[in-house]
């Protein structure tokens, strides 16, 4: 078996550090450490650190579950159930103390930095695209108000989430998801 990149170690160390520590609380040297590659390596893979955050919220993104929402061996409203309880466990099983990148970046970092914010909006933008496909079909079905609108309720759903993602953090509990999926599902996606 071939092994890693030195480019995929200090992905993958740059994903970890940048949802433990934060975008500000990480530096190249911590991302080289945590790959076991000396800081000048870092920048024959990348030009900025920027840039590195963009590459690891890109991965960070591919390992989100998105598949499950385009599944369709699954009813429409279950593949968008089944995507937050994926993102849900994730979270929880971290006792609550990272959130996600997307929402971490959005709240810290897409002021001052465009190619960030950029990134962050892409991911977002392609986030609801997926809902609202499943929400679009979850409507010629009949499993939702024939009046819902797929995108602007996409909208709505993600951003409920990451203000979900907000309170669990800060209270330490899974009581918000339980609010979360409750107003979702029984009464916005009735």
């Amino acid at each position: 078996m071939p092994k890693p990149s030195k480019r995929e170690d200090l992905l993958a160390s740059a994903l970890e550090v940048f949802h433990t520590r934060g975008f500000h609380g990480t530096g190249i040297k911590e991302i080289a450490d945590a790959a076991g590659a000396p800081k000048g390596s870092f920048y024959n893979h990348f030009a900025s650190k920027e840039e590195c955050a963009v590459a690891a919220l890109r991965r960070y993104g591919a390992e989100q579950r998105f598949d499950l929402l385009t599944d369709t061996s699954l009813p429409p409203l279950e593949r968008i159930r089944r995507h937050f309880e994926f993102l849900r466990d994730g979270i929880a099983g971290r006792d609550f103390t990272r959130g996600c990148l997307v929402g971490n970046f959005a709240t810290d970092v897409v002021d001052h930095s465009e190619l960030i914010r950029s990134a962050v909006a892409d991911g977002l933008g392609s986030w609801y695209e997926l809902i609202a496909g499943a929400l679009t079909e979850a409507r010629r079905d009949g499993a939702v108000r024939a009046d819902l609108d797929p995108q602007a309720t996409a909208h709505f759903v993600v951003n409920a989430w990451e203000g979900t993602i907000i309170e669990a953090r800060a209270t330490r509990s899974a009581a918000p998801f339980d609010t979360f999926f409750q107003l979702i599902f029984d009464v916005v996606l009735r």
